[in-house]
């Protein structure tokens, strides 16, 4: 790629001039040589603003075959590659001229010669075009006739002409006239550098252009005093006009310090003021209650008394402990308490302020109190309160108890003094006993059970019997029976055989009954049985959930490890294989065995990951034999090796869908392990595509698209991530049907000479130029994330396999999307399919399609082909794509000449008149046939010139819809 295309532009930086000759100081003769000495003559002149000036003229306009030579005097180059040589001329209009012979002329000839050393003579080098190198023909812009009294009016033309590279230690000029009459007035030879410039923190030393008008010189930059490199390597590129370009990498100041004098200084922060983190921030003021102990402070210090928890962020006053709650107001229900508060007074400049509940019970009268035991309740909590309220219950009765609420914040722990306090004393009434614990069985019959259970932990009083409250299982409460008791032994008599029923019993005292204890399970005996089962059942609801539910809960594991909350009645969800404990039974569950008597290999048509991928025929029995895929695994594998090569069938094995690539079955019995899928003819779509190029309608690719947007839609359903889909991982069949496949490496990226990967930050091999933003930088891969890789693989289709980003190396793609540019429109490109994919590229992934929706606007616009005519229009609502905004407006040029200058093509001005490509419309409907016809054979320039007109012809088309 033509490293002029990238994006990044400079403001503009004057190029640094370096003078080598200037004729305009020259206080006496030049002494230049001349050829013959009948033509070129050393005069004395003026300039423009009337300045005495050694000048060369010649006007020999009546004489045939006029070859006149002026050479400079030999010039060292000082290192320089590329020469620009000024030269002001006037030049007499030929038609002004009585009588001039047919022959006279209005341009002269510039050459160059190099040399080591100054050698030359009146004979050497020969007066001719070789050895000297033309450099051009010049032409006068404005050519001078008038004649007054005080003689001619001359009119000075200033032309600049550059060329390179040149190599020896220095160089003559020489100019021809051929039968002109003219006035060489001055001429300036110089080189061009790029001046030492402080750019994105960094420091760049000047540094000369290249040999090659087109030519970037790469400078390495090295970060201000104080700052850090962010990106590297940081670089700045040295046009062949001396002017910097594409900056590559940044330094930004490190923390402590800030960005001063336009970035060129990293200041320490003063005093008071503090910066944490390198960046472009500026230091910051210390906030409320801290300060900084020296210059270049990372962090303020909290003052005393204050203080900062771990979690809090650095920018944040220091805040301190809340003072005591207020207003306390408590309600005794018997053995119960409602406690309420109001927030403290000063809560310490912070909002997580929780409140703590210490229980004392005082039963032996004032300062004997103890801590509460673990019998008493609070709801919702005893520690940690949000709200200043709670509910305490399983209270003793008749016993006087103090309460202390204490108000505490996130900075509490870190004082040296206690938290502040409310407290408040009450006494409790007498109250119901509390719930029985729990229930044995001590016997049952086919029609009875026999039940015993503890005294409640709290009777609060004397108990004066039990109730029992029973029903079936399979029934309600609703429906229940009840039996009093006044111990605690009971026999439920009249039930049903073999039946389970549910039990909970209650206690009563004077002050009424308490709570029912937790339901229990028991089951009476089936008939027919002839003995005892002398066997204890304790079931308690916990146990009752384990043991009915034991028999699914391998799989609900996993189902609930994959479902995201959303599922759809009926709807199948896909499962990791790597859940199970032990993956060659999600093998056995979702791969069919076949027997390798069954397959027959034909050939290999390439290598995996694991062995080689052969073509061959499956015949199962009772069916026809059909034509397959066979991946097999290497000899000497390990057990490691094996369950990760499996993995992909177990994955593969859960999907059924026309364009998701169906698993046959797979050979584990039997060397070698084989994975049989079916048969996709055309192979992977990025190389079909190039194979093909240009070969398919827009409505064959959007097809192509619509198929894998279906399949995507699938997977996405079951709640399945790809996490690599790229066209190299989507196979076509003979009937161009698209299908998505390689499941094995969505767990498992790895490097590839074809596909280069980048290791994130959080470990784990990414496909970068495939991979959504979030996914490189959290590891966070989604559904979302893979509705960006597809509009990478709609970019593949689109350019017929072209490769994403081109040869930018992977940090340049990361960079660039971080800023976000986007992919340009592919060649013929419709503007829906662009516009689409730049949704699927938007940065903020709630904001992407869905699949579903693309699939329906896929389908639109298969109904709708008149959606698909218009190419590339632009929106000012959507980013411009990468590559393209340094691309100027056409309109703002008057001919095409301009337009070739502006997109620093100017050397195909004359390619392009000849060729008749003179305006600007013919210029839209160029190809690259033209493009190569008009004499641009450099793939770079290509490139330019191409990605230029297709933007001319997206302008064109923007105005015009404007219009209409």
């Amino acid at each position: 790629m033509d490293i002029l295309w990238i994006l990044w532009i400079l403001p503009p930086v004057w190029a640094v001039e370096e003078m080598l000759m200037d004729s305009t100081t020259a206080t006496a003769e030049l002494g230049w040589t001349v050829y013959p000495s009948s033509g070129w003559e050393e005069v004395s002149g003026y300039d423009e603003n009337m300045n005495t000036i050694r000048t060369y003229q010649v006007c020999n306009v009546f004489e045939n075959s006029q070859n006149n030579w002026v050479r400079t005097k030999y010039i060292r180059r000082r290192g320089a590659q590329r020469i620009h040589v000024e030269m002001k001329f006037s030049v007499r209009d030929c038609s002004s001229i009585p009588n001039v012979p047919g022959s006279c002329k209005e341009t002269f000839n510039l050459y160059y010669y190099e040399s080591d050393l100054d050698t030359a003579n009146k004979v050497s080098p020969a007066w001719m075009e070789n050895p000297w190198i033309k450099v051009d023909t010049i032409a006068a812009d404005e050519s001078f006739s008038q004649v007054d009294l005080g003689g001619r009016v001359m009119k000075i033309n200033t032309e600049m002409r550059s060329f390179g590279p040149v190599s020896r230690q220095g160089f003559y000029l020489a100019f021809q006239d051929y039968g002109g009459c003219m006035s060489l007035i001055a001429v300036r030879v110089f080189y061009r550098k790029c001046p030492r410039v402080i750019q994105n923190g960094a420091i760049f030393q000047e540094t000369l252009s290249g040999a090659e008008s087109t030519s970037l010189v790469a400078a390495r930059g090295v970060c201000v005093p104080n700052g850090e490199e962010v990106d590297v390597p940081i670089k700045l590129y040295c046009n062949g006009d001396g002017e910097w370009m594409v900056p590559i990498g940044r330094c930004m100041c490190k923390a402590g310090h800030e960005a001063v004098e336009n970035g060129t200084v990293c200041r320490a922060c003063p005093s008071g003021f503090f910066k944490p983190a390198q960046g472009d921030n500026p230091c910051i003021q210390c906030p409320i209650n801290s300060r900084t102990t020296s210059d270049g402070a990372t962090s303020c210090v909290c003052r005393n008394g204050y203080y900062r928890t771990d979690s809090d962020p650095i920018q944040m006053p220091c805040t301190t402990i809340p003072s005591a709650p207020q207003n306390v107001i408590s309600s005794v229900n018997e053995t119960s308490l409602m406690l309420e508060w109001a927030a403290p007074r000063e809560v310490g400049g912070r909002e997580d302020v929780v409140y703590n509940i210490i229980c004392k019970s005082c039963g032996a009268g004032p300062g004997a109190c103890t801590r509460c035991g673990d019998n008493v309740q609070f709801v919702p909590r005893q520690l940690g309160l949000i709200e200043p309220r709670v509910y305490i219950s399983d209270l003793l009765a008749h016993t006087q108890y103090t309460f202390e609420i204490q108000a505490v914040n996130g900075v509490s722990d870190q004082s040296p003094y206690s938290p502040q306090f409310a407290s408040v004393n009450i006494t409790t009434n007498q109250a119901a006993p509390s719930a029985v614990s729990i229930m044995h069985q001590v016997s049952r019959t086919v029609d009875s059970i026999t039940l015993s259970w503890s005294q409640p932990d709290q009777p609060n009083g004397v108990i004066l019997d039990y109730e029992l409250q029973y029903y079936e299982k399979d029934q309600t409460e609703y429906n229940s029976s009840t039996v009093r008791s006044q111990t605690n032994t009971v026999v439920i008599r009249g039930l049903k055989p073999g039946t389970i029923y549910v039990f909970q019993v209650r206690a009563r005292t004077v002050a009424g009954f308490g709570r029912y204890s937790g339901k229990m399970y028991f089951q009476t005996m089936t008939e027919g049985l002839v003995f005892l089962i002398a066997v204890v059942v304790i079931i308690i609801v916990c146990n009752r959930r384990r043991g009915f539910e034991r028999a699914d809960s391998e799989y609900t594991d996993k189902l609930q490890h994959y479902t995201s909350g959303h599922m759809t009645p009926g709807m199948k969800i896909y499962i990791d294989p790597f859940t199970y404990e032990d993956p060659n039974e999600a093998v056995r569950e979702f791969a069919k065995e076949i027997d390798i008597s069954c397959v027959k290999i034909e050939q290999v048509i390439g290598a995996g990951e694991f062995g080689e991928v052969c073509s061959g025929n499956l015949k199962l029995p009772g069916k026809r034999e059909i034509f397959v895929a066979i991946k097999t695994l290497k000899s000497g594998y390990t057990e490691k090796q094996r369950r990760d090569f499996l993995s992909e069938a177990s994955i593969m094995g859960q999907f059924d869908h026309p364009n998701v690539i169906h698993l046959e079955g797979v050979v584990t019995k039997s060397s070698p392990v084989m994975i049989i899928t079916e048969f996709m003819e055309n192979g992977s779509l990025d190389s079909f595509l190039r194979q093909n190029d240009g070969q398919f309608t827009v409505i064959q690719l959007v097809g192509m698209l619509r198929g894998i947007a279906a399949g995507m839609k699938y997977l996405s359903d079951m709640n399945y991530v790809h996490r690599d889909l790229a066209a190299r991982n989507i196979l076509v069949n003979s009937n161009l049907v698209c299908k998505v496949s390689d499941f094995g490496l969505s767990r498992f990226l790895e490097d590839d000479t074809s596909d280069p990967t980048y290791t994130s930050a959080l470990g784990g091999k990414i496909p970068i130029r495939w991979t959504a933003p979030e996914a490189i930088q959290y590891r966070k891969f989604t559904s979302a994330s893979d509705v960006w890789s597809y509009g990478i693989v709609m970019w593949e289709v689109m350019s017929y396999g072209e490769r994403p980003y081109w040869d930018m190396t992977n940090q340049d793609v990361i960079n660039a999307i971080e800023q976000d540019y986007r992919l340009p429109p592919p060649m013929d490109c419709p503007s829906a399919l662009h516009q689409l994919m730049l949704d699927c590229w938007q940065k903020d992934r709630n904001n992407r399609p869905k699949f579903s929706q693309i699939v329906n606007t896929l389908d639109k616009m298969i109904r709708n082909p008149n959606s698909l005519k218009a190419t590339t229009p632009l929106s000012s609502g959507v980013h411009l794509p990468l590559l393209d905004r340094s691309v100027p407006d056409f309109s703002s040029f008057s001919t095409v000449d301009e337009w070739l200058d502006a997109i620093k093509m100017g050397q195909y001005k004359e390619n392009f008149a000849s060729a008749d490509f003179s305006s600007f419309d013919a210029v839209s409907q160029m190809t690259m046939d033209d493009i190569l016809r008009v004499g641009v054979t450099l793939a770079g320039h290509q490139k330019k010139i191409l990605n230029s007109i297709q933007m001319m012809r997206a302008q064109m088309n923007q105005i015009q819809s404007v219009e209409v």
